[in-house]
C-alpha cells in the first residue's frame, strides 16, 4: 500500500503571502502615521505694497458745439490731434452719405478695427462697442469727404488727446479738489458721442494737452512716515498691470495726509478714467519666500572666536575639548564642530570679541575647551537661540538657518547664500512644530 503524500509547500504562495502582508501592514504604518506637509522653497518677493483709489488729474478742457445741428465726428476715441485740425463738424442735416465706396486700405482699416475690438473685448466694459461704431463711423466720414469737411466745424485748440466723454471734473487741480473728489464718491462719467442732434454750446469732445498726468489720494499717518523720505515712487496700475515711475509730493490738509504722484508718460491708456486702483511698489526686497509656519527657533552653544581651530591633518574647523585620559592626567581632544553664525554676543559691545553658535550635540553644558595658544580655557554654558526651518531633503528633519529681509502676516523673504542656510526648490516642513530635528519624515503631498 502506497504511503499518502503530504501536502507540498509551493514556495511561489509563500512569497506572494509574505509581499501581501508586508504590504498590509505598510499601509497600515501609513495610515495610522501622522505626514507632514512640505513646502517647496522659491525666490520671490511679497505681496504687501499699499493700494489705493486716486484720483486722475490733467490738463484738459470741454470743446462745445459753435451751432444746432448734427454732428461728424473725424477723429478716433483716444485719437491725437493737431492744433487747428478738425475734430468734428454741425451740419444741418444728418448726414446725407447712404453709399460709400471704401477703398482697399480703408476696408484694412475696418477689418482691424473689428479684429482689435473682438481680441480685447470685455463684457464689463460694453461702452466699447459704441467706440467701436464711432470709430467705423470715422473712417467712413473721412473716406465719403475725401479731406473735405461739410457744416461748420470745430477744431482742436492745442495739440493733444480726444475723448469723447466727461465727468465735471475736468477743471480740478491739486489746490481745488476737496475730500470729496478725492474720495471718488460723486464721479458719473457722460458719453458725449450721439447721433442725435445738438444744440449750440452742448459739449462736444475733451482735449487732453499735456502727457504730464498726476494721482492724488489720502495716506494713514504710518503710510506717510514710509513715504517722507522717498521723491520718486513706482505705481502699479490695477486695470493692466502697467508700472510707471513718478515724482512723490506729500501735502497735508484738513489733518488728512495726501500722496500726489506725477507723471510724464503713460498718461493715454487711462485718458478716459477719473479714478485709478493703485499700487505703490515700495516693497522690493527679493530673496527665498518661505510661509511664516515653517519658522523654528534652535539653541546653540556660543563660544568664544579665539578658541577656534583647525585640525592639523585634514583642517577641519572645531575646538581642543579637556577631558580625563588614562591614569587621570588631563588631556585635550580635537572636536569637530559645525560653525553655523560668527556675532557678536546679544547686548555686547562693539569691541566685544565675536562669538561662535555652535550645535549643542557637540558639546555638553560644563564641558571644558581649550584656547590653542595660550591653553586659557572656557567653560561650556552660555547660549542663544537661531531662527530656522527643517529640511527634507534627505528624508529626515535637518535644521537650516534663515535671515529674515522681510516679512508679511502669512511669509517672509530670507537672505540667499548664506551658511547652513537654503537654497532655491529644497524642501522644508510647512509647520515647523510638527516635527523634531532629525525626525523621519513621512511627506504628504508637496505643495
Amino acid at each position: 500500500m502506497k504511503g499518502k503524500r503530504t501536502g507540498n509547500i509551493n514556495i511561489g504562495t509563500v512569497i506572494f503571502g509574505a509581499l501581501f502582508l508586508y504590504l498590509v501592514i505598510m499601509i497600515i504604518v501609513y495610515m495610522l502615521t501622522d505626514h507632514v506637509s512640505s513646502y517647496m522653497v522659491t525666490s520671490g518677493t511679497l505681496s504687501r505694497n499699499e493700494t489705493y483709489t486716486a484720483l486722475v488729474l490733467r490738463q484738459e478742457q470741454i470743446a462745445r458745439a459753435p451751432a444746432d445741428g448734427y454732428v461728424n465726428y473725424y477723429v478716433n476715441e483716444s485719437g491725437k490731434a493737431a492744433r487747428g485740425s478738425v475734430v468734428c463738424s454741425i451740419t444741418g442735416n444728418q448726414s446725407e452719405l447712404t453709399t460709400v465706396r471704401l477703398s482697399e486700405s480703408d476696408q484694412g482699416a475696418v477689418r482691424r478695427l473689428a479684429s482689435q475690438f473682438s481680441r480685447n473685448f470685455d463684457p464689463n466694459r460694453y461702452s466699447a462697442v459704441y467706440d467701436l461704431k464711432y470709430a467705423m463711423n470715422s473712417t467712413v466720414v473721412n473716406n465719403a469727404n475725401a479731406g473735405t469737411v461739410s457744416g461748420m466745424v470745430s477744431e482742436a485748440v492745442s495739440d493733444g488727446i480726444i475723448t469723447y466723454s466727461m465727468d465735471g471734473k475736468e477743471d480740478l487741480t491739486v489746490d481745488t479738489a476737496t475730500a470729496e473728489d478725492i474720495r471718488g464718491g460723486n464721479a458719473q462719467a457722460t458719453t458725449l458721442r450721439t447721433d442725435g442732434q445738438v444744440a449750440a454750446g452742448d459739449p462736444l469732445y475733451r482735449v487732453i494737452s499735456s502727457e504730464r498726468w498726476s494721482v492724488l489720494f489720502p495716506i494713514s499717518d504710518r503710510q506717510y512716515a514710509g513715504l517722507s523720505a522717498k521723491q520718486t515712487v513706482r505705481v502699479r496700475f490695477a486695470r493692466d498691470g502697467q508700472t510707471e515711475t513718478g515724482d512723490l509730493s506729500l501735502l497735508d490738509r484738513d489733518g488728512t495726509h495726501y500722496a500726489l504722484v506725477s507723471f510724464y508718460s503713460g498718461m493715454i491708456r487711462y485718458c478716459s478714467e477719473r479714478y485709478l486702483e493703485i499700487e505703490l511698489v515700495t516693497n522690493t526686497n527679493s530673496g527665498l519666500k518661505l510661509p511664516l509656519s515653517a519658522i523654528v527657533t534652535k539653541e546653540f552653544y556660543t563660544v568664544p572666536a579665539s578658541y577656534l581651530s583647525h585640525d592639523g591633518e585634514n583642517g577641519e574647523a572645531g575646538f581642543y575639548v579637556s577631558v580625563r585620559g588614562e591614569g587621570g592626567k588631563q588631556e585635550s581632544v580635537f572636536t569637530e564642530a559645525e560653525l553655523y553664525e560668527k556675532t557678536k554676543p546679544s547686548g555686547a559691545s562693539d569691541d566685544a570679541e565675536d562669538v561662535y553658535y555652535v550645535d549643542p550635540l557637540v558639546f555638553h553644558r560644563g564641558d571644558v575647551i581649550l584656547r590653542p595658544d595660550t591653553k586659557a580655557s572656557y567653560i561650556i554654558g552660555e547660549s542663544a537661540s537661531l531662527e530656522g526651518v527643517y529640511c527634507t531633503n534627505r528624508g529626515y528633519a535637518v535644521f537650516r538657518k534663515i535671515e529674515i529681509i522681510d516679512q508679511n502676516e502669512d511669509a517672509c523673504i530670507v537672505r540667499t547664500g548664506t551658511t547652513y542656510g537654503l537654497s532655491q526648490y529644497d524642501y522644508i516642513v510647512r509647520d515647523g512644530s510638527k516635527v523634531k530635528e532629525s525626525q523621519i519624515v513621512t511627506k504628504a503631498p508637496k505643495v
